[in-house]
């Protein structure tokens, strides 16, 4: 047969042979360098868990009090002043036109039509929290619950306002919160992932998996989504009529070959993280399809997440497989609430009335649901669970007839629960009418670090080089946690 005309010595093309030679010396130097810092057992040729696994666990940079972390995500911006902040000023002005500054969708405004709340707001529990009749059933919880009324955020757009509040920069590429979750701890379960996203049933958010990447880390600490009906992880399954153990013999054999690359090559990172994708999905075979079996959870419990009802179903099967996650070490689970399309999240530009009693009816039995029942298995106190959007929404109408709101990055509400969080809190507040905050005023980054300070990372210390740069989640100015929240 004859040889191709690129090759060389009949193997490799020259540029591959050139490449190993030196990339072979070059490797050579640098496993000496790492064999002193325990990275390599043997010079260029065996890699140690803690180099191989990205994800193997490591110990807290400081004291935190959380394990994991549940982010409730209500993509497209829920109203603030219509669910946790009372404003009780709204209610009369409702329908006048006055002066507010606000910035939205629509632009830069000096003045606008006011659309007075359209739901109640009660007191609930010992510190007499006002919470709106959209969530009768959170509200019984705000004695564990610490509001976050100050928030803000530098995007009043979805895409760059979601990428900001997942990654902390409104400009793609850049780690997710879980990413930093996990690159700083590590996951105590190598048979499942360490950073678990779970999106809504009308598909995912704007800008897709921008909002859980690993961005410049190796691809290891990026989200995996989870289906939490059928098969949890597409294409996970076994190749048809091939028995696990010649699998186990083939898996084998390609990490042999790898880690034969491994070690004349200059890119270890990658290919080691490459190298623990495939053990990890390989256990995963055994391990997912357990962990998302909710039959085995009695009937009373899924239906305090509102499982036996076909409106909270979706919603519910997801927190009660959340709830299992943690359980089973895994580090940061996000929860998506909203879709791709307008009426299928929270983005309620028209009418406000019946895109926030959907989706505040579909979320509000499941979120109750899950912090009951993380609070009686004594699992709150070391499990952070945090609600929000990327942003609020304005005191204003948008459009001159309806009810609907633009959207307000100056001033809108979050609350955190568990992990080392104060319960019964109000923290900072908007203005009257709630068009912006001021007073204790919060930006993403407060959020950002007050997370990664519960987890037990110091928001400032936790870095990554690249670019140059000691990246952060919280930017390289940094950010302090809040820590008139925190237990």
């Amino acid at each position: 047969m004859k040889k191709p005309a690129n090759t060389f010595c009949g193997r490799v093309q020259r540029r591959e042979f050139l490449r190993h030679m030196g990339g072979g010396f070059t490797a050579t130097a640098l496993a000496g360098m790492l064999a002193k810092d325990g990275f390599f057992n043997t010079a260029g040729a065996e890699v140690l868990d803690a180099y191989a696994n990205p994800l193997a666990p490591k110990e807290p940079m400081i004291n935190g009090k959380a394990k994991s972390v549940i982010f409730l995500f209500m993509y497209g911006g829920p109203s603030h002043v219509d669910t946790f902040e009372y404003k009780p000023k709204l209610y009369p002005l409702d329908g006048k036109t006055i002066p507010v500054k606000t910035f939205g969708r629509g632009g830069k405004k000096s003045e606008g039509r006011v659309v007075g709340p359209k739901w109640a707001f009660k007191q609930y529990g010992q510190c007499g929290k006002h919470v709106s009749d959209l969530f009768p059933n959170v509200a019984k919880h705000v004695d564990d619950i610490a509001f976050l009324h100050s928030m803000t955020a530098d995007s009043p757009i979805h895409g760059s306002a979601m990428l900001m509040m997942n990654c902390g920069s409104l400009i793609s590429g850049k780690p997710s919160m879980g990413s930093w979750a996990n690159y700083g701890l590590g996951s105590v379960n190598e048979n499942l992932p360490g950073y678990v996203v779970m999106l809504d049933k009308t598909g995912g958010p704007i800008s897709g998996a921008k909002n859980w990447t690993s961005g410049y880390m190796p691809a290891s600490y990026a989200g995996t989504v989870f289906r939490s009906k059928g098969d949890p992880i597409l294409n996970l399954e076994n190749a048809a009529g091939m028995p696990r153990a010649e699998q186990r013999t083939l898996l084998d054999y390609l990490n042999t070959m790898n880690r034969e690359h491994l070690g004349i090559r200059g890119d270890q990172s990658d290919l080691a993280a490459r190298i623990a994708s495939y053990e990890l999905a390989y256990r995963m075979q055994a391990t997912a399809p357990e962990a998302i079996d909710l039959g085995t959870e009695p009937e009373y419990i899924r239906n305090l997440y509102g499982m036996d009802h076909d409106r909270t179903e979706d919603f519910g099967r997801k927190c009660l497989l959340a709830r299992r996650l943690v359980e089973r070490g895994v580090r940061f689970i996000q929860i998506y609430s909203g879709g791709a399309h307008n009426d299928d999240n929270w983005d309620a530009h028209g009418d406000l009335e019946k895109n926030h009693n959907y989706h505040a009816g579909n979320t509000d039995k499941p979120i109750a649901g899950l912090l009951e029942d993380l609070k009686q298995r004594g699992l709150l106190d070391e499990t952070l669970v945090v609600w929000g959007g990327e942003f609020g929404r304005q005191p204003t109408a948008e459009y001159a007839k309806g009810t609907g709101r633009d959207h307000n990055s100056y001033g809108f509400t979050m609350w955190m629960a568990g992990g080392g969080i104060k319960g019964g809190v109000s923290y900072g507040e908007t203005d009257e009418l709630g068009a912006a905050a001021v007073k204790d005023r919060l930006h993403v980054r407060n959020l950002h670090a007050t997370i990664l300070d519960r987890l037990g990372l110091d928001p400032n210390a936790l870095s990554y080089f690249y670019g140059g740069l000691d990246q952060k989640l919280v930017g390289v100015e940094g950010a302090e946690p809040i820590r008139e929240i925190m237990t």
